[in-house]
């Protein structure tokens, strides 16, 4: 995957991009990852990459002019692997979930772009193919979002992590049934009074299986109550 992020903070990446899996990622060629200094696209003197809102009201707004320069100058430097796909980090987006990860994994070029200030320009909208959000609350730029979507979309792609089974039976996954994930234990058996249940030391996989269905359903219903809610609905 090819992958450009556009911000004003591109130190703010860099360790991201070194570290644990996403460091093997990119160290494999599996990730190519380009970042886009907005700031160089500033006009006058200072830079500048923001202005006053039309119509009054307080903070400053992304300029238009200098946003898409800065999309485009991204892709041009991932030339190779042609028109990505463009997502603007705004709070306005759509919720962000597992089921846009797997879509945007399976992208072979994607362009981030993290706002800060007021947010953008309404036609910078224009220039870019959908809005993602990762939840209902705002931050004070869209690095921290970006860096969410890049983990949870990179994760996916073959190779990137030592067990390909890892993103199968997960919170979510299809082969969960879209449900939270059921509990794991580890050793010790016994730890401060409680015990590893008995059905996963049995060694019946049958028993096992339909514990771990149960087990997300349940759990799924106290805590996601919303989530099966709307799995019951589709069923």
């Amino acid at each position: 995957m090819h992958l450009a992020v556009v911000t004003l903070f591109p130190e703010l990446f860099e360790p991201f991009f070194r570290t644990s899996f996403m460091g093997k990622a990119a160290q494999s060629g599996t990730l190519v990852v380009h970042l886009e200094d907005l700031r160089k696209h500033g006009l006058g003197k200072h830079r500048s990459v923001d202005d006053t809102p039309y119509g009054g009201g307080s903070g400053m707004v992304m300029r238009p002019d200098a946003t898409v320069a800065a999309i485009e100058a991204a892709e041009a430097a991932l030339a190779s692997a042609g028109r990505a796909r463009r997502v603007l980090l705004t709070p306005q987006g759509s919720r962000f979930d597992q089921a846009h990860a797997r879509a945007l994994s399976a992208q072979p070029a994607l362009t981030l772009i993290c706002g800060r200030y007021e947010g953008f320009d309404e036609r910078v909208r224009q220039f870019v193919d959908e809005e993602l959000s990762i939840g209902d609350f705002v931050l004070t730029g869209g690095e921290a979002a970006a860096m969410c979507v890049i983990e949870a979309t990179v994760r996916l792609l073959g190779g990137v992590l030592g067990n390909e089974d890892s993103t199968r039976e997960e919170s979510f996954s299809p082969e969960c049934g879209g449900l939270l994930e059921y509990p794991h234990y580890t050793k010790p058996v016994s730890f401060r009074g409680h015990d590893v249940p008995e059905v996963l030391r049995g060694g019946d996989h049958a028993k096992i299986a339909a514990w771990r269905r149960e087990q997300s359903r349940l759990r799924t219903e106290t805590r996601r109550p919303d989530l099966a809610a709307t799995k019951k609905e589709k069923s």
